[in-house]
């Protein structure tokens, strides 16, 4: 069985709505800078997730 760094991304979180997800992580995009914090913290609590922001209006939620 291989891992890889899309093995443990969540989901990702943004407002660039140019974002496009050539894998099977899902993308939300959120309307402003608020959304995307509620969306990324309410999706980290469902699925016991950790927010990392890659300061680009993008977040991705991943477990560790």
């Amino acid at each position: 069985m291989e891992f890889g760094i899309t093995d443990l991304i969540i989901a990702v979180v943004t407002t660039n709505k140019d974002m496009v997800s050539s894998s099977m992580t899902p993308v939300f995009y959120a309307e402003d800078d608020e959304h995307k914090e509620r969306l990324a913290l309410l999706i980290s609590k469902t699925t016991m997730g950790m927010v990392h922001d890659l300061e680009s209006g993008t977040y991705i939620i991943v477990k560790h």
